[in-house]
């Protein structure tokens, strides 16, 4: 276990394990080193339950993404197809209704995020892992990257064109993160 230690503008000493399970602490600018290494000293049961914990995410997370092979080249083709067959048409009934035409979608096996929205290209990038989700929860990624070709951000209008294309994508959201618990780092 590696234990970082950045000094940053901040009032107070912070600690967050990372999926790698390292221990980041955050340390108001100043402060001296022996009261950091004594907050963490302090923290000891706190850090070995969340690096525990943090194992376990990342267990659980290398299964689920373990349901879908991508080993061989075979693998690959067989999902990408099915997933081409799957998205397409949920594109091209959205995109139409939308009144937003994407100049490319396009299929990657991504585990960092569902979909991806390049604004400068407007092109759509999908994971091959959405395979793993329910079909309707497929449709809620393909409605929100499209979403973005609307509204770049996450802000008040970019939710109001989810309910208006997509009313159930709160639910489709959370049925997404139930089925892969997708969590952020453990913090302090």
């Amino acid at each position: 276990m590696a234990i970082k230690i950045t000094y940053r503008r901040t009032s107070r000493l912070s600690m967050r394990i990372v999926k790698n399970g390292d221990v980041h602490v955050s340390a108001p600018l100043g402060m001296p080193r022996e009261k950091v290494m004594e907050f963490i000293h302090e923290q000891k049961d706190w850090i070995d339950e969340a690096r525990k914990k943090n194992y376990e995410r990342q267990k659980q997370r290398a299964e689920f993404f373990n349901k879908l092979p991508l080993y061989t080249d075979a693998q690959i083709d067989e999902s990408l197809e099915r997933l081409r067959t799957l998205v397409e048409p949920m594109v091209e009934r959205h995109a139409k209704e939308m009144g937003v035409h994407p100049s490319v979608v396009f299929y990657k096996p991504t585990i960092s995020r569902w979909g991806q929205c390049n604004l400068h290209d407007r092109s759509i990038c999908i994971s091959a892992y959405v395979l793993l989700l329910p079909e309707w929860c497929v449709e809620h990624v393909v409605v929100h990257e499209l979403c973005h070709l609307l509204e770049p951000s996450h802000n008040a209008r970019f939710h109001a064109l989810m309910d208006k294309y997509f009313p159930r994508w709160r639910e489709a959201r959370k049925e997404t993160h139930r089925i892969y618990r997708m969590e952020d780092d453990e913090e302090l």
